[in-house]
């Protein structure tokens, strides 16, 4: 057996524009149902998600039944926890609240094996299917691909260094931690904020490094793939049921 593509990684080294999606209820029957939507990538969270390797395991299997490439946010940047999600089968992770580039080294070094990283070498898990992928300790990081999450103001600063980091193949910014940040908690759109989205992306454009957000609110994706950005999850598990159940209720509220 050979370690699977990374079609995630791919399409990113390649210029493409990968739109994804976002879970969060921690539910593989949802992430079952989202698989066969077509998205490119499904990303499922475990920073503000009730999700533990386990039920992160039944969802990647549940979108093994699609063509969206999975991708992993850790609940930090941790390198047991990476090496947890790793071993469980994810090969592209979201690492959260990345505020430099020692930070991001960090990162990419949790994904490595020694001499080039800190990752603990474990034969028998699920990313090697189970010490029948022959090869993987030495074909896993090819197929590996780190996304640093970029959430303050401090963090944008230093943008160029953190994207020079060797083993970081794309940042991604958090529209609603920049607002906070800028001391405009729950205002994302504020102007301040949607200027420092655009600045990042031009900067992100000149550098080659692909720049990705989260904007499940459709007028906000299309702004923001208008601005530059090469990939972003334009909808979420929780948003879509809540606006779905919502509506239907209001329909028959009015009968």
């Amino acid at each position: 057996m050979d370690v699977p593509k990374n079609k995630f990684k791919r399409a990113l080294a390649e210029g493409r524009r990968p739109i994804g999606f976002w879970l969060s209820l921690g539910s593989p029957a949802v992430a079952e149902v989202v698989a066969g939507a077509g998205y490119d990538w499904v990303l499922v969270d475990t920073e503000h998600s009730p999700n533990e390797v386990p039920g992160v395991i039944d969802q990647l299997r549940a979108l093994e039944g699609g063509p969206a490439s999975p991708v992993v946010r850790p609940a930090w940047n941790d390198p047991v926890l990476i090496k947890r999600l790793l071993d469980a089968g994810a090969q592209s992770l979201l690492v959260p609240f990345v505020r430099d580039a020692e930070e991001a080294a960090r990162a990419v070094a949790a994904t490595r094996y020694p001499p080039r990283g800190i990752r603990g070498v474990a034969t028998i898990t699920r990313a090697s299917r189970y010490g029948r992928v022959s090869d993987y300790l030495r074909a896993a990081e090819d197929e590996l691909c780190v996304v640093v999450q970029l959430e303050t103001r401090g963090s944008l600063a230093e943008l160029e260094a953190i994207a020079a980091v060797p083993g970081v193949d794309a940042l991604f910014v958090g529209p609603s931690d920049l607002a906070a940040d800028w001391g405009h908690l729950g205002e994302p759109r504020h102007p301040e904020v949607q200027a420092a989205i655009a600045d990042a992306c031009a900067r992100c454009a000149r550098l080659g490094k692909p720049l990705g957000t989260f904007a499940p609110i459709e007028d906000d994706a299309r702004r923001y793939l208008e601005m530059g950005v090469r990939f972003a999850a334009v909808g979420a598990d929780a948003v879509v049921l809540r606006r779905g159940t919502d509506a239907l209720r209001e329909t028959f509220r009015r009968l």
